[in-house]
């Protein structure tokens, strides 16, 4: 999705952008080309890509780094996406000004810099801390090998981020623990929000609130997006509110971390997941439930929590993070990791329609004057500028 806006945004303004994209490529919007930069896409095939090799990827170091890199338990997109892109960007240098990098922060931008194109990163936040997080939450010194493991494609990060022209991050959180981890001197940063499309995510006063349901967004089963805390939180509101419904949007692994706390606690009958959404049907979400909480452990920024404010939805964060800085004065922010503190934010609300109107109001006001893309596109604009006129200096 932010890729598809952030071209968007981008083409509105007069540019022309090619996206390269490996597998699985993503819709873009009319006027936006789609350059494929073919993977051997390992996770889609049968077997988990185990049985994919053939003869003619021996000709490729890159298709062998990606094979057994995969085989042995590494993430090898990044590494092998950049060496593709190298060879690309090296053929059709004189195609392009510039390089926007959503955060692969790949060996081939140094390769493309080195050509003489200038590149500007996009970076959300580190994921280094993805990986402290993922470590934080696992027992199993097996299991933390693995998760190491998965996550080497960090040193390659490291080295580059901090060799980039210009680095574009998403909250001045973000720029905080970007200049920490990846070591990027803070003046060559520049925080910029996300846009939020205000023609999709929008108040709908057609629609009515329900009375007593929680929604959330879980966009993958992991600590870093704290839906056990919420869940915990929720068990401990059902004895006060025995009709309290909570939606989550994502998907839900039985045999994953929030599947067997459902069973531990005896609610896998009482949460819903629903997936695969439009975004008009993520907003009519957002416009029925009561309140919309995003109880990360970190966020970079907090895209969920941006486009219910901007449906005037009543939001509970925690303090993960850039979170607090997304919503302002205009939602309820709670300590992270703490399922207690979650659900006496929570409890305030279903019984007060005053103080839900109230939050309604300020949340929509803050989504249309902070969450615009076209802001979000103009501010980029002065980046990119900056980086091709300095890339053109003796």
């Amino acid at each position: 999705m932010y890729l598809f806006q952030a071209a968007r945004a981008l083409a509105a303004r007069g540019h022309k952008v090619d996206i390269l994209s490996g597998p699985p490529y993503p819709d873009l919007p009319p006027g936006v080309e789609l350059v494929k930069i073919p993977s051997l896409d390992l996770y889609a095939q049968p077997h988990n890509g185990h049985m994919a090799l053939r003869p003619r990827h021996l000709l490729s170091w890159t298709d062998l780094a990606e094979y057994f890199g995969h085989l042995s338990g590494k993430f090898m997109e990044p590494y092998t996406f950049g060496r593709r892109i190298a060879r690309y960007l090296k053929a059709h240098a004189s195609d392009y000004d510039v390089v926007i990098d959503n955060q692969s922060l790949c060996y081939g931008l140094l390769d493309a810099q080195r050509a003489g194109l200038p590149v500007v990163g996009v970076i959300h936040h580190p994921i280094r801390r993805d990986l402290e997080l993922a470590l934080d939450a696992e027992p199993d010194p097996k299991v933390r090998w693995l998760i190491r493991r998965w996550y080497s494609f960090l040193g390659m990060q490291e080295h580059v981020a901090p060799r980039l022209d210009r680095v574009i991050v998403v909250s001045k959180s973000a720029g905080r623990d970007v200049a920490r981890y990846l070591k990027i001197a803070p003046e060559r940063m520049t925080a910029i929000p996300i846009g939020v499309d205000q023609n999709i995510f929008r108040p709908q006063p057609d629609l009515r609130r329900r009375d007593r349901r929680l929604l959330t967004t879980a966009s993958a089963d992991v600590p870093l997006k704290g839906l056990g805390i919420l869940i915990q939180a929720y068990a401990n509101l059902l004895p006060a509110y025995p009709d309290l419904e909570l939606v989550v949007i994502g998907k839900l692994k039985p045999d994953g971390p929030t599947g067997k706390l459902l069973n531990s606690l005896g609610l896998a009958d009482r949460i819903s997941f629903i997936s695969d959404l439009t975004g008009e049907e993520m907003a009519e979400q957002y416009a029925r439930a009561t309140v919309c909480v995003t109880p990360s452990l970190y966020e970079g920024f907090g895209l969920p929590a941006a486009e219910a404010m901007s449906c005037a939805s009543p939001v509970v964060v925690t303090d993960g993070g850039a979170l607090p800085e997304v919503v302002g004065d205009a939602g309820v922010v709670v300590r992270r990791g703490d399922p207690q503190a979650l659900a006496t934010a929570i409890a305030q609300l279903p019984d007060d329609p005053a103080k839900r109107t109230t939050l309604s109001e300020a949340s929509r006001r803050r989504g249309r004057a902070v969450f615009s893309w076209d802001r979000a596109a103009a501010a980029y604009e002065t980046v990119l500028d900056d980086a091709v006129i300095s890339a053109c200096r003796p």
